[in-house]
């Protein structure tokens, strides 16, 4: 069974701040996925990132998988609302994060798939689920694993990350990023 890797929106928008999509595809490696719903705040997110266009345009993230069996969509809702904090004046937010755990746990396609962001609390709902969970910091790593960037770069590239107004959690030293 293959195991997919979902980032979401803050993720991709944290690569797209310092042109480096690149680097995400490749640490990917052909397993990305996302959901509708993020697909659509990434599209979102181009009026401010418009690298991020690429995601779509270049497919390597796929199609967006789609959410349409009623009783997912209640339970996609029950979990935006009772664990991610969305309003139902808000029907959108964090209806993200709610799509991709609900598929993780749920589908039998992606079961065992990582969910990758750097929104804390989100994360830690994830692993007390059993959802494996990665960081942006993780998958700059696998980055310099996979040789596509040098650990002084990947440091770099992390701060210029934060300058660029991003949230990534920061390497104190660049052999945090060895994989």
């Amino acid at each position: 069974m293959t195991t997919f890797l979902f980032p979401d929106n803050t993720v991709l928008c944290n690569f797209a701040a310092v042109d480096r999509l690149d680097l995400l595809e490749s640490a990917l490696n052909h397993r990305g996925r996302w959901t509708e719903a993020v697909a659509y705040e990434a599209s979102r997110s181009v009026s401010s990132l418009p690298v991020l266009a690429s995601v779509v345009s270049d497919g390597w993230l796929g199609e967006p998988i789609r959410i349409d069996a009623a009783s997912d969509i209640q339970e996609v809702n029950r979990l935006r609302r009772a664990v991610f904090g969305g309003m139902d004046h808000e029907p959108l937010k964090h209806l993200g994060e709610a799509e991709t755990c609900h598929l993780i746990l749920n589908d039998d396609r992606f079961t065992g798939s990582w969910w990758i962001s750097d929104d804390r609390e989100a994360l830690r709902y994830a692993r007390f689920q059993g959802i494996t969970t990665r960081e942006t910091i993780d998958i700059v790593a696998i980055a310099v694993a996979h040789g596509d960037i040098a650990e002084t770069q990947a440091f770099d590239l992390m701060r210029k990350m934060v300058q660029a107004g991003r949230s990534p959690r920061l390497p104190r030293t660049t052999a945090q990023l060895r994989h």
